[in-house]
């Protein structure tokens, strides 16, 4: 199976392979096929390959979606699932059921053996157990579609995660990063191969559809019963403070594990806007759902994220270590619009892998 390091319609990239034992993991564990709870089935509408072309793509790949939209809907998969094994597809077959793979290229599994990999997810027909299918299998678009979303809908979370974070935790290649420019392509071709019937929203599937990734649930906050104030040495921020609470729910927004602050560098919460400013991201007065709240008074200023905009406008913040003295806890807290300094916006994953990674 290739790494989606895909690129224009027409073209496929060499990638890394997946361990067999994450392919074991993934498709052979527990769990119910089809649509999770916090997933509505897209519903059943005729789907068939439009005329033309649509986002770049043309006669047989856009086929080749209509395919693997038809298998999603046979297995009750959402929208934003169908829009994951679309965009998977793209990725890595440029939707092409290509007869070879990148052993072409030399590429090998990590046991040093060449990899396999064919058709349009580029699924590998010769690991021990066959667990993404013969070969045969693989090169069948339906039976490949169907493994894929099997494998997809057998991850637990995957309705929390971005698309391209979903496809990357199915596929076990390198990084997500190579799926991500084909989102907008495939949202326009799903749409296109239902007569618009079905789409993929841009939030993510609890709320309705995928975007930069989930805001959160409450106090998700995974190093709550850590010291606080000592060094937290993932974010090299402090444990139960307010930055190191919003800088989590940044990366856990743009459907990333934890990663280190150091090189975006922004300090203290009166600092936050300055980091922001470099960095070329957005600053607003007006509050959005996810954005952090920056405060600039007192020595160290403050931050948190707006969990809520109610009916009249009020903001409703989300926190680590708010208060006289600062208690390291968890808060939610109503507040003016007007309170805060600015509202700095999540940046895209783009922007965010330049800056800070």
């Amino acid at each position: 199976m290739k790494g989606g390091a895909g690129a224009a319609a027409g073209a496929v990239l060499a990638a890394v392979m997946v361990p067999v034992l994450v392919l074991v993991m993934v498709l052979g564990s527990g769990g119910k096929e089809g649509a999770l709870a916090a997933c509505a089935p897209a519903g059943t509408v005729t789907v068939s390959a439009p005329g033309g072309m649509v986002a770049g793509y043309a006669g047989d790949q856009l086929a080749n979606a209509a395919v693997v939209v038809k298998t999603g809907q046979q297995l009750n998969v959402p929208a934003e699932g169908l829009l994951v094994g679309v965009m998977t597809a793209m990725g890595e077959s440029s939707l092409k059921n290509l007869n070879y793979g990148d052993d072409i290229d030399g590429v090998t599994n990590p046991d040093g053996s060449l990899t396999c990999s064919l058709g349009l997810f580029q699924q590998q027909w010769c690991l021990p157990g066959s667990p993404w299918g013969t070969k045969a299998e693989v090169t069948d678009p339906a039976k490949a579609a169907a493994t894929f979303f099997k494998a997809l809908t057998r991850l637990p979370g995957w309705e929390g995660m971005a698309p391209d974070v979903a496809a990357h935790r199915v596929q076990g290649n390198y990084s997500p990063a190579g799926y991500t420019k084909f989102i907008p392509a495939a949202r326009e071709v799903l749409a296109a191969v239902t007569a618009g019937k079905i789409t993929a929203g841009a939030s993510g599937c609890a709320s309705g559809g995928f975007a930069v990734g989930s805001t959160g649930a409450g106090d998700d906050y995974p190093w709550k019963g850590a010291e606080h104030n000592a060094n937290n040495p993932v974010t090299r921020l402090a444990y139960r403070n307010c930055t190191d609470f919003a800088w989590w729910r940044l990366t856990q927004q743009l459907g990333l594990e934890p990663v280190s602050s150091s090189r975006l560098g922004p300090g203290n919460g009166k600092t936050w806007g300055n980091a922001w400013s470099r960095a070329g991201w957005t600053i607003s007065k007006t509050p959005k759902v996810g954005a952090i709240t920056w405060y600039t008074t007192g020595e160290y200023g403050h931050v948190a994220v707006v969990k809520e905009i109610t009916a009249d406008g009020k903001v409703i913040e989300e926190g680590y270590n708010f208060g006289i003295p600062p208690n390291g806890a968890y808060y939610t807290m109503t507040i003016n619009p007007g309170a805060p300094a600015g509202y700095l916006y999540i940046p895209t994953r783009e922007q965010f892998e330049k800056a800070a990674m």
